[in-house]
Order: structure tokens, then sequence, then C-alpha cells
């Protein structure tokens, strides 16, 4: 982990495990490793990159705005299986957010993407490990070509468990709206937040990557 805390630092791709597909990490401060990650995927750049933060603490220096409500929703499910999409502040990279002005952010709940994160000791990447358009990978043996010679290295875990990702939750609107449903359900997020609506997934620029 420490090896590849290292290699993120100085720009490289760590390909790593998350709850149900593999995920490519880069330091998400870095414009020319997000550069990596959107040429590894083939990805388009008007697609914005989710990022993994260490702790909640963090979140300060990567958004512009934490609501109440927000917060609310980080106490009952973070870490876990949502991402919560706030107005970024202006440091962070542009190719990163793709000039939306917004930044989806999740404290990830496995091990090792957090061991990763709390290692490499700035955000990373939250996207799959795989080319755009192609399914995500619960296997190494499934990643894309392009990015597994893009990666430096490879934390192996094995299968991964099948499963749902992120719910992806805006918080920049009011009523905060569910713009992918995944792992948190509608249900369980209007226990808390009354409120909150649902937008079609099609009119988001945000990328549908699972942790």
């Amino acid at each position: 982990m420490a090896e590849a805390a290292g290699w993120i630092r100085t720009g490289g791709l760590v390909v790593f495990p998350t709850r149900n597909l593999y995920g490519l990490g880069a330091d998400a401060l870095n414009p020319d490793a997000v550069a990596r990650v959107f040429s590894a995927k083939n990805r388009p750049t008007s697609n914005p990159v989710s990022i993994l933060i260490g702790t909640r603490d963090w979140l300060e220096d990567f958004a512009a705005e934490i609501s109440d409500s927000a917060r609310r929703i980080m106490d009952q499910f973070w870490p876990g299986g949502i991402t919560l999409v706030f107005r970024a502040n202006p440091g962070l990279p542009k190719n990163l957010t793709a000039n939306t002005g917004t930044i989806g952010i999740r404290l990830p709940a496995h091990p090792a993407a957090a061991a990763l994160v709390h290692a490499a000791g700035n955000p990373i990447t939250a996207t799959s490990a795989n080319t755009s358009n192609t399914p995500g990978a619960g296997r190494v043996s499934e990643i894309s070509d392009p990015v597994v010679r893009a990666a430096g290295m490879i934390l192996d875990a094995g299968a991964l468990v099948q499963g749902t990702g992120s719910t992806i939750l805006d918080m920049t609107c009011d009523p905060p709206a569910v713009l992918r449903q995944g792992a948190v359900s509608e249900a369980q997020l209007r226990q808390v937040l009354p409120a909150v609506v649902s937008r079609n997934p099609a009119a988001s620029r945000l990328n549908k990557e699972k942790e």
C-alpha cells in the first residue's frame, strides 16, 4: 500500500479494489495525473471524475459549500455507497471537474480504498478501471487492456463481491436530487431528507461509475 501511494504521489496511476469494481486511482490534485486517467480510459473530457477523500475533515478543502442537509446525509451514510455532489472549490483541477464547477466526493468504506487514500495523503480519483462505454471489472483479468498498460501498479484482491454502485446525490440544488440510484435507495434518503427528488441521470454530466 505504501508503494502504491508513493506511485500516486509521483503522478502515476494505480488500480485498486473497491466494493464491487476495481478503480483507477490518481492524485486528484495533479492535473497531469488526472489527464492520464482520461487518456487511459478514453474518457470524454466533458465527463468529470469524482474523488475519494480520507476523512470528512478533508471535505472543506474541496467543497465550496457544505449544507446542513449534506451533513445529515453524511452522518447517516458515510463512509459508504453514496457520492455527494458539491460546488467545487476553485483551486481544483479544471480537467477533474470538466469545468462544471461541481465535484462528486465520497468517503469510501472499502478498507483497501480507504487505506490507499490515507497513505497517499491526497484525494484520489474515483473512477472504474475500464475504458469508457465498457463494463467495469470485478476481477483483475477483466480490466481493460489500455488501463492495465497505463497503471504503474495493480492491487489484486481477487474477485470482488457483485453489487450496486454508489448512489449519486446532487447537493448543489434545493431540494437535493438523486442523479443515479445505487447502494443507498431513495427511500433511505427520504428518511433523512423527505424532500429529495429524482432527476433523469441522462441529464447529468456526471460519470456513471461504481465505487
